[in-house]
């Protein structure tokens, strides 16, 4: 593999640790700028809604801009946001330097694909950009429980600072190593991408996506909370929980593919799901007792990402048949719904904890994943009744030719 994709690797890498590392030091926070759990919390919601809405939008705004000048400039955009958090005076200037870097998390991954195998031969094109996502599992696994001990023993704003040097690596990498001549695809414009959101069968399919993570986050926003005011953790050793976690995810996104391979997409997913409900629902229950909810949390790391294959591809073999000449849109908008998800999952979460208690959190988030479960298993229904899907995709793929 190229040496430039390895820097496209690190840039993941940095916005994966900074997406997820404020999971773990939501009580750090809230103490620190004397706001409620909830109220930090909402930090993930609003990083998301940047994620989902700088994917869409800014990508379509950007089309004309050359792209390695587009990659320097949101690892720009990207360690700027992350230093005004490193130097945030309050809440509100906090607030306002996750939605930047958001922004940039959003645009970086719907163009990093199409340049991850524009750096290589056809046939190596699914192993770039394997590679290039596994920039995000290693985060979970490295990134965000580093990131965690630093905050907790340094302060919060030194992870942030540590997080935007990872940026100013990653832009050096970039500068270095990504040629100037990467093929320009041209991403589709706004009207193209919302002609998607008019399918049904694809809205269900980001339904499934938003319900399955929205479901999962409104625990897993608030599981340091939980770690530390019920199970009795203490904070220095959350991060370790989280290195738990993320080996877990690792070993989770690797088992949920190899499911989707051999199943299909419906019947994996509707495996995941089951498995996660049946997780957040033991979650309530394992809470108070140290060693049962580090087994808990092991099992749901397993679990919890074990989706993402599973829904991408589905929705781009839904996409194949319902809308064929955008099918990397349909994509691309299945991740603006994993973080619309994410966002209000969070957000919800923050209402629960709020208004019911913390440990509320699991068995809510469990029923929402069962409202996923139930969409995929409809889904699946109308699967059966669609006659011959792939005589249809081969039909419009001749057609389009």
């Amino acid at each position: 593999m190229p040496l430039a994709l390895w820097a496209l690797t690190l840039s993941a890498f940095a916005i994966g640790t900074t997406e997820f590392v404020i999971v773990g030091l939501i009580p750090t926070i809230a103490a620190s700028l004397h706001v409620s759990v909830p109220s930090a919390g909402l930090l993930v919601s609003l990083y998301a809604l940047g994620v989902a809405i700088g994917a869409p939008v800014l990508t379509a705004l950007t089309g004309r801009v050359p792209r390695k000048t587009l990659l320097l400039g949101l690892m720009l955009l990207f360690t700027a946001g992350n230093l005004t958090a490193w130097m945030a005076p309050g809440y509100a200037a906090l607030m306002a330097a996750r939605v930047l870097t958001g922004l940039a998390h959003g645009v970086f991954f719907s163009i990093g694909s199409t340049i991850a195998t524009s750096l290589v031969s056809k046939e190596k094109a699914a192993s770039a950009i394997a590679l290039m996502f596994s920039g995000l599992t290693v985060a979970l696994v490295t990134g965000v429980p580093l990131g965690t001990f630093i905050g907790q023993r340094f302060g919060w704003q030194m992870t942030f600072l540590a997080v935007a040097l990872l940026g100013v690596i990653a832009f050096v990498g970039i500068a270095l190593l990504v040629p100037r001549g990467i093929a320009d695809s041209k991403p589709a414009g706004l009207a193209t991408q919302l002609a998607v959101l008019k399918k049904p069968r694809l809205l269900l399919v980001y339904a499934m996506t938003t319900l399955g993570y929205g479901g999962s986050f409104i625990a897993f926003t608030y599981l340091a909370p939980i770690l530390q005011q019920v199970a009795g953790f203490a904070p220095d050793t959350v991060g370790l929980v989280m290195l738990v976690y993320g080996v877990s995810v690792a070993f989770g996104n690797i088992w949920g593919g190899k499911l989707a391979d051999s199943k299909g997409p419906v019947r994996a997913l509707q495996i995941v799901f089951a498995l996660l409900v049946g997780v957040l629902v033991l979650l309530a229950f394992t809470a108070a007792h140290k060693i049962a909810v580090l087994a808990t949390v092991l099992a749901w790391g397993a679990v919890a990402f074990g989706n993402v294959p599973g829904l991408q591809v589905y929705v781009v073999r839904r996409a194949e048949i319902d809308a064929p000449r955008a099918v990397d849109v349909a994509s691309g908008l299945n991740i603006a719904a994993f973080n619309v998800g994410i966002a209000l999952g969070a957000w919800g979460g923050g209402l629960i904890v709020a208004h019911l208690g913390l440990m509320h959190t699991p068995w809510i988030g469990a029923l929402i994943v069962g409202g996923a479960l139930l969409l995929t298993t409809l889904a699946g229904r109308l699967d059966a009744r669609d006659p011959a899907p792939q005589a249809r995709r081969d039909a419009r793929a001749v057609a389009m030719h």
